[in-house]
C-alpha cells in the first residue's frame, strides 16, 4: 500500500480515497493475507479513516499452550487531526502533564498518511488479550498421573528434587 500525500487527497473525487487490501502486512504474522477495504476522507482539518478487514492468525492457548487458528476481524473508524505542529521535535521536558484532549492522533496537513501502518495498528489492537483454544479448556494435563511420583518429575527439575530429599523433614 502506498502512502497517501494528504494535500493530494483534497483533489480526489469527494475528497475520498478507497484502498482495497489483499496483502500480508509486515510484522503481522497471519496465515492468510489481510483482506478488506480502507476509506480515507479529507474533511478540511481532519481525516476520517475507516476500515474493515480480516485475516486468520495462529494463537497459542494461555491454558494448554496448544496452537489454534482464529479469525481476526476489524470494523473501525478513527479521526486523525491535521495539525501543522504535529510530529515536530520540540525541546519538551522529560515529564509533563498531558491533557485528555492532547491524546489524539495528528498528522501534518502537508504530510503523508500510511494506510498499511494504520491497518497494522488496528489489527494488533484487535488481537485477543486472553487466548483460549476453547472456553472449557482444561489446561495442561498431567499425562504421567498413573506413573510413580518419582517418574512424574520433569528431568530438568531432577537436581532440585534430589536436593529436596537431602533436607530434613
Amino acid at each position: 500500500m502506498d502512502a497517501i500525500f494528504i494535500p493530494q487527497l483534497t483533489k480526489a473525487p469527494e475528497r475520498t480515497e478507497e484502498i482495497q487490501v489483499k496483502d500480508f502486512l509486515p510484522g503481522l504474522e497471519t496465515l492468510t493475507p489481510v483482506r478488506g477495504v480502507i476509506l480515507v476522507q479529507h474533511h478540511g482539518n481532519y481525516l476520517e479513516v475507516s476500515g474493515q478487514a480480516e485475516a486468520i492468525i495462529t494463537c497459542t492457548c494461555n491454558r494448554c499452550l496448544q496452537q489454534y487458528n482464529q479469525r481476526l476481524a476489524i470494523d473501525t473508524k478513527e479521526v486523525i487531526w491535521l495539525d501543522a505542529t504535529a510530529n515536530q521535535s520540540q525541546d519538551l521536558p522529560l515529564e509533563r502533564e498531558v491533557a485528555v484532549e492532547d491524546l489524539l492522533e495528528s498528522l501534518p496537513p502537508d504530510g503523508y498518511f500510511y494506510p498499511s501502518e494504520w491497518l497494522y495498528e488496528q489489527m494488533c489492537l484487535a488481537m485477543p488479550q486472553r487466548q483460549l483454544c476453547d472456553r472449557n479448556c482444561p489446561g495442561i494435563l498431567n499425562r504421567s498421573a498413573d506413573s510413580s511420583s518419582e517418574n512424574s518429575v520433569d528431568k530438568r527439575w531432577a537436581s532440585l528434587e534430589a536436593l529436596k530429599k537431602q533436607l530434613p523433614g
